[in-house]
């Protein structure tokens, strides 16, 4: 009877799996972006998830190189935009992707291969960030940005977040 008990169980926390099917069966090790920026050839050929912020997307004759912001990911494997970004990678897909779909400020989560870095240059600066060779790529719809709502409840704890004035009035019900 127990057994019974644990199986169901199993299923329905399976069934509560909040990952996108495209990224959801990718396998990947949890590796940070301090790490893998520190020293990106140590880490080549490793599968990982990282998501981010698009901030431009260039398309080639054969490939798609799609510079994004790193943000850490969620439970749900969606980028945490409401926190700062830490800093820049690149996507490289053999896929065509259509700038007008993957527009700029589009919050993306990547499952692909470390295949060492790339040389950016940003205004007159030049800068070295890790290249990812995807293997699936999920483009978030969007949605209210809810960390920035009035009244907002934190579904973790359960209680309002306050922040600095936003439109001249302060987070959350108290303060309007």
């Amino acid at each position: 009877m127990m057994k019974r008990y644990c199986v169901l169980f199993s299923i329905l926390l399976y069934g509560c799996s909040n990952l996108p099917t495209a990224i959801q069966n990718t396998p990947f090790m949890n590796l940070s972006y301090q790490q893998v920026n520190s020293d990106a050839e140590r880490y080549r050929d490793i599968p990982i998830r990282w998501g981010g912020v698009i901030i431009d997307i260039e398309n080639e004759a054969q490939t798609s190189l799609l510079q994004a912001v790193f943000h850490p990911l969620d439970h749900s494997g969606r980028p945490q935009s409401h926190k700062p970004g830490i800093g820049r990678f690149v996507i490289k897909s053999t896929e065509f992707l259509d700038p007008a779909v993957y527009a700029k400020d589009k919050e993306i989560t990547v499952a692909g291969i470390i295949t060492g870095d790339i040389e950016l240059t940003i205004g007159k600066r030049t800068i070295r960030v890790p290249l990812l060779t995807a293997t699936a790529i999920y483009l978030w719809p969007d949605y209210p940005d809810y960390y920035r709502q009035p009244g907002y409840f934190y579904p973790y704890y359960g209680y309002p977040i306050y922040g600095p004035p936003i439109r001249g009035g302060f987070y959350g019900p108290y303060y309007r």
